[in-house]
């Protein structure tokens, strides 16, 4: 007696699966080999801001010459500054050498990215994040944990440095081929989110400037412009 055929339904076919993503393959800044780790207390420091609200400072204000000099000074590295994030969620600001080293600065900002990005287009926006000098620790500025962010001279919360997630690394890993730009990162490629709401992410060079071991410039270069560019960001330990 025959066996009897046994079938097998489309329904109950798998599906192909879908292309892996590209392996990351950022490489380490030539002058800087990576990040350290986090203590136990910057990981509480920054569990404690990501629980303050984000405040919405008005960016138009001119700027308390007092605090921050109005000149542009020349003669610094070109490097690549990425400002991203959800619209409504806290910006995150990295600085690379080349898009395809990594990070070597990641600080998030008690600013909503929509905000950041729209008083942009209208002006500029400068960005003054001050810490306490300690002079008994060696550390670099750029190792400092956390800052008292001014937006144009006016208090706007605080500044968190952070190391890079497995989700930076990704963001990053999908904009190394983009050297200067702006738009929307896809969706199948970050993290899913609530309401709709989508990850922005701007791209430009900017210069680096470093005064002394206690204060470090980046001077956003607009190559639409001679008045300079629509952001900077002072790094001052007093």
């Amino acid at each position: 007696m025959a066996e009897p055929r046994k079938f097998s339904s489309p329904a109950l076919q798998s599906s192909p699966s879908p292309p892996p993503r590209p392996a990351i393959s950022l490489q380490p800044s030539p002058k800087r080999s990576g990040f350290s780790k986090p203590t136990k207390l910057l990981r509480q420091i920054r569990t404690v801001f990501r629980t303050l609200p984000i405040l919405s400072p008005a960016c138009r204000f001119p700027i308390n010459g007092s605090r921050l000099h109005d000149g542009h000074v020349h003669g610094g590295d070109r490097i690549t500054g990425t400002i991203f994030g959800y619209r409504k969620s806290r910006v995150n600001l990295v600085f690379q050498e080349s898009p395809r080293c990594l990070p070597i600065l990641i600080l998030e900002l008690a600013i909503p990215t929509g905000k950041l990005l729209r008083d942009m287009g209208v002006g500029l926006v400068r960005l003054a994040l001050e810490c306490e000098k300690r002079p008994s620790e060696k550390r670099k500025i750029l190792e400092e944990p956390i800052w008292t962010l001014y937006c144009n001279g006016k208090k706007s919360g605080y500044g968190v440095r952070r190391d890079p997630s497995e989700e930076d690394l990704k963001i990053m890993q999908t904009l190394n081929a983009v050297s200067m730009g702006a738009g929307v990162i896809p969706a199948e490629d970050v993290a899913e989110t609530v309401d709709g709401d989508q990850l922005t992410y701007m791209r430009v060079d900017f210069e680096r400037v470093t005064g002394s071991k206690d204060s470090e410039t980046f001077y956003m270069i607009n190559p639409e412009s001679n008045n300079g560019g629509e952001l900077s960001v002072f790094l001052v330990r007093i």
